[in-house]
């Protein structure tokens, strides 16, 4: 345990910062299992507003620092391509 009044200080900090992250990555973990449940389901009404509340939670877990930009644009693109699929079946040539 820490026994300087700085240390303490920082102890404090750090335990609440860590409290903030864990929620966003909670909401981000549980906002990307919504999204491939409705892909799952196949459902394209369902499937576009659980699409774009995901894109938006990525997007703020990159302001927060939770996650990296590239990480997040991966993310989207990846499921961006599997939305597109259920949606817009594939032509068969």
């Amino acid at each position: 345990m820490a026994n300087h009044v700085s240390s303490l200080k920082r102890a404090r900090q750090t335990e609440k910062k860590t409290a903030i992250n864990r929620a966003n990555k909670s909401k981000l973990r549980g906002s990307l299992r919504t999204l491939r449940e409705a892909i799952v389901k196949g459902d394209a009404q369902a499937l576009g507003a659980a699409y774009s509340a995901t894109v938006s939670v990525l997007d703020k877990s990159v302001q927060k620092g939770v996650l990296h930009k590239n990480t997040a644009s991966r993310y989207k693109a990846r499921l961006n391509a599997r939305v597109k699929a259920v949606v817009v079946p594939a032509k068969v040539a």
